[in-house]
């Protein structure tokens, strides 16, 4: 059975990469969400005035992999105490969020987020949020790190 799953974690180039390899996973698309203008480009995200995220929309086997999991790989794979940036990334663009589809990934994502922030020394800031449309980026960001062998960004490779 098939589900959707959608994070933001900075540069969404490492994001889908690391996603990718995560047994379960089906297919990942890099888009933008989370903002108030309709079809944005790569440009207009990078303004800082859309409210959008870069972001991985995940489709999941859930029989393979739980949404859980895929949360647990989420806080494992970028630092979610930084606010608005990862790595050398800066911007509202490249915030920590969960996008979840219904109110069972809601309370999963919010369960573990308060779990693991005892692990952490400062506050997670990731903000756990309503989906609403997804946008799905140019051609050229999809499978960027696949197609260039670059592109990780602040996501390291041993992670991976």
């Amino acid at each position: 059975m098939k589900e959707k799953a959608i994070f933001a974690a900075g540069c969404f180039w490492g994001v889908q990469a690391y996603f990718d390899q995560v047994p379960g996973v089906i297919e990942t698309v890099v888009g933008y969400t989370g903002g108030h203008t309709e079809n944005p480009t790569y440009e207009q995200v990078c303004s800082h005035t859309t409210g959008h995220a870069e972001a991985t929309e995940i489709t999941f086997n859930h029989e393979k992999v739980s949404y859980e999991t895929l949360v647990r790989q989420f806080f494992r794979m970028h630092n979610p105490t930084q606010l608005n940036r990862q790595g050398p990334d800066v911007g509202d663009s490249y915030r920590t969020a969960i996008f979840y589809l219904n109110d069972e990934q809601k309370e999963i994502a919010e369960k573990i987020k308060k779990e693991l922030q005892p692990n952490f020394g400062k506050p997670i800031v990731t903000e756990i949020t309503k989906a609403n449309a997804f946008y799905r980026a140019e051609e050229y960001h999809q499978k960027y790190t696949e197609k260039t062998g670059i592109g990780m960004c602040h996501i390291p490779y041993a992670s991976i």
